[in-house]
């Protein structure tokens, strides 16, 4: 005959209401607040709490937000300054620009060869 084990204490699963989750997952994004301090306090697993963000986050409506509109004009763009200029074969032509980064001038010209 087998043997079966009964455990009469309390159940680990515990089960949270909405407005308890709520509650922690909102605490735990607060400024400042760390979510492992509000997992260990609330005594949840840090994943948890990452969990029942995502679902929050999938239910809510998506939110819309005003655009600004800033009634001033743009300022002058000022002419790029050609650095070097080089004459390629086949009738095209490179201009490298003073303002192009080192690592780009460098790219460009190993393209050339």
């Amino acid at each position: 005959m087998a043997q079966v084990t009964i455990l009469a204490g309390p159940e680990r699963r515990r089960r949270w209401s909405d407005e308890q989750r709520e509650q922690i997952v909102a605490e735990a994004f607060q400024s400042g607040a760390r979510v492992c301090d509000v997992a260990r306090r609330h005594d949840v697993a840090r994943s948890l709490i990452y969990e029942w963000r995502r679902a929050m986050r999938r239910q809510a409506d998506p939110a819309f937000v005003p655009a600004v509109l800033v009634d001033e004009r743009p300022q002058q763009v000022c002419e790029p300054v050609v650095a070097a200029v080089f004459d390629l074969p086949d009738g095209g032509r490179l201009k490298i620009f003073a303002s192009a980064s080192p690592a780009l001038v460098a790219a460009a010209l190993k393209a050339m060869r």
